[in-house]
């Protein structure tokens, strides 16, 4: 196992988080199976203006976990059916996240695979929705301190990605009321592996 991202690393600025994300492995280990993939897809959700993030707004039962430490999930469910998995950055009261848009499957494929039954294995983590629901993400896994194995869900540290195999743009899916400069905010980041990467969602 390589050395699980500390607390350090999600107290910087969550744009930086972030892009240092990208080709790092989410692990899951889900009754005693270890589940992972490389990190391929990410967007970040940055300060209190920031008018695309939950903590733009009032603190609410919702959002609350994104004042907590860095480095605890925040896991939340949009459209009443799909989990998101987000990481908490920056320092505590001061409200930021990444979220995990897409993994690239390396262990516990059978496992995913059940998980996503009917789905072809490209169609598995393509999506922060359906990679929750490959590893079993779910509101019990909202809070989880990510810094440590413990709770079953961390990521392991990776070689850094080059910038010529990383591309960045706006993030994916803003609602009406996200104005400029919000909206055009080139805080999604993806790997470009190949020319067209069958693990990012779009």
């Amino acid at each position: 196992m390589s050395r699980i991202l500390d607390r350090e690393f999600y107290a910087q600025d969550a744009p930086a988080v972030a892009r240092a994300l990208l080709g790092a492995t989410l692990v899951r280990q889900l009754d005693g199976a270890r589940l992972s993939g490389t990190i391929v897809e990410i967007e970040a959700y940055s300060t209190p203006h920031d008018l695309a993030s939950h903590g733009y707004a009032k603190r609410t039962a919702r959002n609350l976990p994104m004042w907590n430490a860095p480095g605890h999930a925040y896991v939340y469910l949009i459209y009443g059916m799909y989990w998101l998995l987000n990481i908490v950055c920056e320092p505590v009261d001061h409200p930021a996240a990444v979220l995990i848009r897409a993994i690239e499957p390396r262990e516990g494929l059978p496992v995913m695979a059940a998980n996503r039954a009917g789905q072809p294995q490209r169609r598995w983590t393509s999506g922060p929705g359906r990679l929750a629901r490959a590893l079993a993400v779910d509101e019990r896994d909202n809070r989880a301190d990510m810094t440590t194995a413990a709770a079953g869900l961390w990521v392991e540290e990776a070689a850094r990605v080059p910038d010529e195999r990383v591309r960045s743009g706006p993030r994916v899916g803003l609602g009406s009321r996200v104005l400029e400069p919000w909206r055009s905010m080139p805080w999604r980041w993806w790997v470009a592996w190949v020319a067209d990467n069958p693990y990012v969602s779009t």
